[in-house]
């Protein structure tokens, strides 16, 4: 369910290093329940975008307002794992903070996971491993999940499958999503919103 008060919200956000414009006249917000999407093609500032959002990074002009004490989860592109380690998928969830195994259970079962038992992480698949993440972020019941790429490099089946977890999950959590893409389509096709961004080469200027 759709809250009207945002989580994040920014209105005509920019970025300013090395005397250029990384990004500029950023206008996006996320709402409880809602899917918005950052679609832009390599360069175009998404992750910059993202981390001024989170304030991780300073931005240089406009504004940005964030739910008091909003808690996020986050899922990485990538994270590497040396596939020699006997790391179990439950091991990884607990690698952070020992969680109740009841509440380890419940973000299995939400990602579709609690059927493979305690498998070695490096035998899952790319999907499988992604979902595992999305599962780690859901363990601290965040108000808006941030993800970056979840389907690159997973097939198509597992990509699709991912995407109906992200669905059912911000309807059961009714939390906020924020998902880094290069699909136009499909954020177009499953999302409620979504930003575009393109390269940014605006003349050099004194901001000061």
């Amino acid at each position: 369910m759709v809250d009207d008060q945002p989580l994040i919200e920014a209105r005509d956000m920019g970025v300013y290093r090395s005397n250029r414009w990384l990004v500029r006249h950023v206008d996006v917000k996320v709402l409880r329940g809602q899917l918005v999407y950052i679609i832009g093609a390599n360069g175009a500032g998404k992750s910059t975008t993202a981390k001024a959002l989170l304030g991780l990074i300073t931005f240089d002009e406009g504004e940005i307002k964030r739910l008091p004490g909003l808690k996020v989860g986050y899922v990485p592109q990538r994270l590497q794992i040396n596939p020699t380690l006997p790391l179990t998928m439950r091991r990884l969830l607990r690698l952070t903070k020992r969680y109740a195994q009841a509440d380890i259970d419940h973000a299995l079962t939400a990602v579709g996971l609690q059927r493979l038992g305690n498998p070695f992480v490096s035998t899952l698949s790319g999907g499988e491993f992604q979902r595992l993440l999305l599962a780690q972020a859901l363990l601290a019941r965040p108000d808006l999940l941030l993800l970056d790429e979840p389907a690159q490099g997973v097939d198509a089946a597992g990509a699709d499958k991912l995407h109906n977890v992200i669905d059912g999950i911000r309807n059961e959590l009714g939390c906020g999503v924020l998902c880094i893409s290069h699909d136009l389509q499909l954020a177009m096709d499953t999302g409620d919103d979504f930003l575009v961004l393109v390269p940014h080469e605006h003349d050099v200027i004194d901001i000061a």
